[in-house]
């Protein structure tokens, strides 16, 4: 309990007998001389006391009251729940609505309180991204996948008022985040990945090929058609022995090469002789040395399933002392900003990468906040360069 302040020249008042019979009358004046002396000062202590208690209970000599939701609410003639919506950006609010509440709660110093409110709902405002692929110095994080699909991701999720935690397939069975749906980057061989992700029971989608699986949402390009414009840019050069260059024990690489077989069995000029490659630069040039040892007349086009691949393609055959595009046209998958830039220049199958992260980030919102989604194919195109 806090104390009244001290006032210096303050006693405290104590009954007496006044003198009587045989008391000098001086004594007596000095007595209550002394008794009235002390009245007053008991009357100063309390008047003082009494306006101490009046400011201490007044706005003046008090802290101001936090405003909180509820204030807002009555301000404006709305309901908290109208107040909660337009603060967190929720579309069920009107625009107009929306601006005018916010406008409110920064004039009257309201800030909503984020922890709080994920507290109450059980929510963390956290999307978990999880990449399948290991890092490592031959395949590294700065690529176009994952690198450029990230960055839409987290300009998405960001607009939305939400975090992002990055983390390694290897690193998320280990020291799970806490989080409230999870973006998987890779099915894995043999989609290991997504069973690995379906086992921490939280919302999630799937970057790679839609195959019509509804028992999860995916966003990924269209890799069949993909592989079926590779084909006809090559036989259109009048390239008739064909390789194609990739790790099929991937989803994504196996629908590239479905769609490339397809195409080159529909004009007769099959079958497609299949290397396997990792997904480097070094892995697609050790793939096309040992073709290349077996002998050079053997093929003269190349489907890469990525276009770090087809850069280490055309490097093995360039060593080798033949010329891309005339003795082996060469055709990679991405349209990597380094595809532009290679020598030569390399014609690739382009992938959105941008449109991609941003489908991913709006479907795992949508189902973090018990909605559905559905998956979704994007379209490729064929940018034809020099090879």
């Amino acid at each position: 309990m806090r104390r009244p302040p001290s006032y210096r020249g303050c006693c405290v008042l104590v009954s007496g007998v006044l003198p009587t019979g045989t008391h000098d009358l001086g004594n007596h004046q000095r007595t209550q001389t002394r008794a009235a002396g002390k009245r007053q000062h008991f009357n100063v202590l309390r008047n003082n006391l009494r306006h101490f208690a009046m400011a201490k209970s007044s706005p003046e000599g008090s802290r101001e009251r936090p405003v909180t939701m509820a204030d807002l609410a009555r301000e404006a003639g709305v309901s908290k729940i109208t107040i909660s919506r337009a603060l967190s950006g929720h579309a069920l609010v009107k625009d107009a609505t929306r601006e005018s509440i916010r406008k409110l709660a920064e004039d009257r110093g309201y800030r909503l309180n984020i922890a709080a409110r994920n507290l109450r709902q059980q929510r963390t405002g956290t999307i978990a991204v999880v990449i399948e692929m290991t890092p490592s110095h031959d395949r590294s994080m700065s690529e176009p996948y994952p690198l450029s699909l990230l960055g839409a991701i987290m300009q998405e999720l960001t607009s939305r008022d939400h975090n992002m935690v990055l983390t390694t397939m290897q690193m998320f069975c280990s020291l799970p985040p806490a989080a409230d749906g999870v973006i998987l980057l890779g099915q894995g061989m043999h989609e290991d990945a997504v069973e690995i992700v379906q086992r921490a029971g939280l919302p999630y989608v799937i970057w790679g090929p839609v195959d019509g699986n509804e028992a999860h949402v995916t966003v990924g390009s269209d890799n069949v058609h993909g592989g079926r414009l590779a084909a006809e840019h090559l036989l259109a050069q009048g390239r008739r022995k064909l390789i194609f260059v990739g790790d099929t024990t991937h989803l994504e690489v196996e629908y590239r090469l479905r769609g490339f077989g397809e195409r080159i069995d529909e004009g007769g000029h099959g079958p497609v002789l299949s290397i396997v490659s990792p997904f480097t630069e070094a892995g697609g040039e050790q793939a096309m040395q040992s073709v290349l040892a077996d002998g050079a007349g053997q093929f003269d086009g190349v489907f890469a399933a990525s276009d770090a691949i087809a850069m280490g393609v055309i490097s093995a055959i360039t060593r080798a002392g033949l010329a891309v595009p005339d003795d082996v046209a060469v055709v990679g998958f991405d349209d990597a900003p380094g595809a532009s830039r290679v020598v030569p220049p390399l014609t690739s199958i382009r992938q959105n990468w941008d449109r991609g992260g941003k489908l991913l980030a709006n479907k795992i919102l949508q189902l973090a906040a018990g909605g559905s989604a559905h998956s979704e194919s994007m379209s490729v195109e064929i940018v034809r360069r020099a090879t």
